[in-house]
């Protein structure tokens, strides 16, 4: 393995930190590949560089794979996303977030199973960024929905949904209200179904289905949905198994993938140490089954489940006290027992 050459963006905040602690834990679960650092977010900014800069994408379109740690994002002023400004370059077009129940970790939800996966289109919609200011009281923004767009991320769930075995999948829309946007966003999602007579397909509107996950969020398997509303639901479905920091994603394109946290850098805790590694951890573990590494992922998965189901060793964002190196050492006993 360690001939294989993968992209590492550690980001900025505490984006280093856990960073270098799931290539710890990569390595002591076998695999070693040849990293190859990118700088985006601040520590590029720092250099005079836009946040993600074009020699970190050019990087990764050559390697054709990266992991990558939090970047920052301004809110109302300043630099555009990283994030969005490198699922555009590379057409990271599928943004794929799973959201599973981990045994014995307390919560509103800890007795529900919940095992579902929100698949989100991930360069459309109003996350486009095409906004102008006509007047100086006036401010706009363009929702854009193409049957391109529609047609590649509904393929793109379908297949998912039958490789995995699943049995369901459910558009997530507001057509009701946005009659040409969301209104073709669904026509072409039915259009898609109909090529997938095995697999149930319904559809649910945005509002309704936040309320359902937060009352019977069980009843969902494979959710599909725009850019804005991918991004919120799938933080709310994040919150439902014990937040951000064990959120895993993936983004993914037709020639390139670059696995990430869902959650932010979270600065206020940057350098103390304290910091949550599972998410980006569970990213790479999506990585690992998307280069075929299934063992690996595997073991690294059930590691973090006996972990978090002893629920001893835990960081603060999980009502512990551990450190960020504590939790790492935690898992590496885990994965040689």
């Amino acid at each position: 393995m360690a001939n294989r050459r993968i992209g590492m963006i550690s980001g900025d905040g505490i984006g280093p930190e856990i960073s270098a602690e799931v290539r710890r834990i990569l390595s002591a679960a076998g695999f070693d590949p040849e990293w190859v650092e990118l700088e985006a977010g601040q520590p590029a900014l720092d250099r005079g560089l836009p946040a993600m800069p074009e020699e970190t994408i050019q990087a990764i379109r050559e390697l054709g794979i990266a992991l990558k740690g939090p970047t920052a994002t301004p809110i109302g002023k300043g630099h555009v996303s990283a994030n969005v400004a490198l699922r555009k370059a590379l057409d990271l077009f599928a943004n794929v977030r799973p959201s599973i129940t981990i045994p014995n970790l307390k919560g509103h939800f800890e007795d529900t199973k919940i095992d579902l996966i929100i698949v989100r289109e991930n360069t459309e919609d109003l996350y486009a960024g095409i906004e102008f200011q006509p007047h100086k009281d006036i401010a706009q923004a363009i929702k854009v929905i193409t049957r391109p767009g529609c047609k590649r991320i509904f393929k793109y769930a379908f297949e998912m949904v039958k490789a995995q075995g699943r049995k369901r999948i459910t558009a997530v829309h507001k057509a009701n209200i946005m009659k040409l946007t969301d209104g073709m966003f669904l026509e072409e999602f039915y259009l898609m179904a109909n090529e997938y007579p095995d697999i149930i397909a319904d559809d649910i509107i945005v509002d309704n289905c936040c309320m359902q996950l937060v009352t019977r969020p069980e009843q969902f398997d494979v959710l599909v949905t725009e850019n804005l509303y991918g991004d919120i639901v799938s933080d709310l479905c994040a919150g439902l198994v014990g937040g951000l920091g064990l959120a895993p994603g993936a983004n993914i394109g037709e020639h390139y993938a670059v696995f990430e946290a869902v959650h932010g850098s979270a600065p206020d805790i940057a350098g103390k140490g304290i910091a949550n590694p599972t998410a980006l951890l569970l990213s790479a573990v999506l990585l690992l089954r998307h280069i075929g590494e299934h063992e690996k992922a595997t073991s690294i998965s059930n590691a973090v489940l006996k972990v978090l189901g002893d629920g001893k060793i835990m960081t603060g964002d999980l009502g512990g006290t551990a450190t960020t190196r504590e939790y790492g050492d935690a898992v590496i006993a885990a994965l040689a027992s």
